[in-house]
């Protein structure tokens, strides 16, 4: 079963629970981190779980970033 995807949408959502996860990462950094994520999933297909797969990866890597400036 296949839904549709607002990639705007999903992308939004996605930024903006990470931004109350990291409140010390801009929010534009986040959202760039995001984007590349949902891009690098959005043609394969899982669509349906898009927007979960897109803030664990964003996650992984706000929060290896986040080890490296420490």
């Amino acid at each position: 079963m296949t839904t549709d995807v607002d990639d705007e949408d999903t992308v939004r959502q996605v930024v903006d629970r990470l931004q109350e996860k990291y409140p010390d990462v801009g929010r534009a950094e986040i959202e760039g981190v995001a984007r590349e994520e949902y891009d690098a999933l959005a043609g394969r297909p899982v669509r349906d779980y898009l927007s979960i797969l897109t803030e664990r990866a964003a996650r992984k890597r706000l929060k290896r970033d986040s080890k490296k400036s420490s």
